[in-house]
């Protein structure tokens, strides 16, 4: 990961902004550079993935103009050779050196070419302007607001950089980019004009081609590679292709309750029969207590799914950058959205389960990959999700919502199916029930946290909160305990996150009052330990 920061007026002075630009060095510790343009500043501090020397530092700079980018621009090296026919010169290995050479190329249509990570803002010398781009599911972060004190716009990677500089903070909105004055959207990944039907083998070969290429991808990196592991299907499947690609041993890592971890278990399976290099982490009740204020401020969220699945990710990976040289982190978020959850089982029919996938990949970028981006890059890691890569993404969501729904007596049927003939993983993996992270860590971290919120708040506080928080009103003394705490650090920022991440209460069977699946007739085996 890195950190980018960009002013597009000099109404503050460096003095007067360092502060905030620093609140995400842990994103790039190695290096750090603010760069003047004739109209403002451009800011990134490194992490240094591709391209380890000196040159493959940012802002990059062709003539006057500038960019400073936090992504990987997998298959790079094939764009850059084409660049070098065109005239163009690189002095790094870094697969961003390539943007300012595409945008002279290609002007506002390069974006549709950049894949599936990236976050930038270039500035055009010759307009005296700025372009700022996200990728299409927003996985990597960016954030937009405009300086109190001149009414510009300034974007920024994390909320933490621009709260104390603007009035309100907002996520920039993924598959657009912002060009003299407003937003426009190149790609929309979740809007398919025809579905692809028939038969279901051939179907998942295409999930399984897809799925092996983006992750082959997304091994290529110039610094020491990890894999998270929980046990789960997703997870399991990335590590088990990633150790058949490598031909090697791989470091996968997994943490769970003192007490009661669920995951635990799996995940040793899952690295044994791989053949991995497994580290097991633990986390008491103490300790996720004590973590949580520090936890909320460095996602910049109150809702209960992602801070409740956020706290085992985060030590996880504290634990891996305290104690390992590990700096990059294959992990399997977003299959979820794309398969299935345990709620969507409840589906009414096929155009529901279809516009509950296309809602949860619009607005991802809110919650589970907020959730890895911030507890991975705070630990200064870099994390890469092989299910977001574009044109599984697009693939999957193409298919036709009746053959995806869970009518098989197996939710994700056919991303198992996929790879059933593969024998990468034991069917014990590979058809283990679906359990939330948040549960599988161990039920009593849930279970923890909501008795801390009881103890801190009283039914009075929580009827009061309709008055407190009319937007999103916390609606139990764990949701109320969140919100406190983020408005500590991110007042009156609120709509930085739309709604509470919730099974479809319109549906019969999810008319709950808390996200756990544990909480579904449907859970069934999710819950059990090896």
């Amino acid at each position: 990961m890195c950190s980018i920061m960009t002013l597009t007026d000099k109404s503050l002075r460096r003095e007067d902004f360092i502060e905030s630009f620093n609140e995400t060095v842990s994103r790039g510790p190695d290096d750090s550079r603010i760069e003047e343009t004739a109209s403002g500043y451009m800011c990134f501090h490194r992490l240094a993935i591709m391209g380890l020397t000196p040159e493959g530092m940012q802002p990059f700079s062709l003539g006057s103009d500038k960019v400073v980018c936090n992504g990987e621009i997998y298959g790079f090296r094939k764009i850059r050779e084409e660049l070098k026919t065109k005239g163009y010169d690189f002095a790094s290995d870094s697969d961003c050196e390539i943007l300012l050479p595409l945008y002279h190329e290609y002007g506002l249509s390069m974006f549709p070419m950049l894949g599936s990570e990236f976050a930038l803002v270039i500035y055009d010398s010759a307009k005296d302007s700025y372009i700022a781009a996200r990728d299409p599911i927003g996985i990597r972060p960016l954030y937009f607001g405009y300086l109190k004190v001149s009414g510009s716009i300034a974007f920024a990677s994390e909320p933490k950089n621009l709260v104390k500089l603007c009035d309100k903070v907002m996520p920039f909105p993924p598959g657009h980019y912002y060009a003299d004055g407003s937003f426009h959207r190149f790609e929309n990944l979740t809007e398919v004009k025809e579905f692809i039907k028939g038969d279901v083998d051939e179907i998942c070969e295409g999930i399984r081609e897809r799925l092996i290429k983006a992750v082959e991808d997304r091994l290529d990196a110039d610094a020491p590679l990890g894999f998270l592991l929980s046990g789960g299907l997703d997870s399991s499947l990335v590590c088990a292709i990633s150790a058949k690609i490598l031909g090697k041993k791989i470091r996968t890592f997994a943490i769970g309750m003192d007490l009661d971890p669920i995951d635990l278990g799996f995940a040793k399976e899952a690295a044994d029969y791989i053949g991995a290099e497994h580290t097991p982490f633990y986390m008491t009740k103490e300790e996720i207590i004590n973590t949580l204020p520090e936890l909320i401020k460095l996602l910049g969220t109150w809702d209960i799914t992602t801070i409740r699945a956020s706290m085992g990710m985060y030590l996880c990976c504290k634990a891996i950058h305290e104690n390992t040289d590990v700096r990059v982190l294959l992990t399997g978020e977003i299959s979820d959205e794309l398969f299935g959850y345990k709620y969507t089982d409840f589906a009414p029919d096929a155009s529901a389960f279809q516009a509950e996938s296309k809602k949860r990949i619009d607005e991802i970028h809110m919650y589970d990959v907020l959730r890895a981006d911030r507890s991975i890059s705070v630990n200064s890691l870099e994390a890469r999700v092989p299910f977001g890569d574009t044109e599984f993404v697009k693939y999957v969501m193409s298919i036709d919502p009746a053959i995806k729904m869970n009518t098989y007596g197996c939710g994700k049927f056919l991303l198992r199916h996929a790879f059933e003939k593969d024998g990468i993983l034991p069917d014990s993996i590979l058809w283990r029930d679906k359990a939330a992270f948040s549960d599988a860590v161990g039920h009593s971290l849930v279970d923890d946290l909501k008795e801390y919120a009881e103890g801190r708040y009283s039914d009075t506080d929580l009827s009061d909160a309709a008055d407190k928080y009319p937007y999103c009103t916390p609606f139990t003394k764990e949701s109320l305990l969140y919100r406190e705490i983020f408005e500590e650090y991110y007042p009156g920022n609120a709509g930085m996150i739309q709604d509470f991440w919730m099974p479809n209460k319109e549906w019969e069977g999810c008319n709950v009052n808390d996200p756990s699946a544990r909480v579904l007739s449907n859970y069934g085996k999710s819950g059990d330990a090896i």
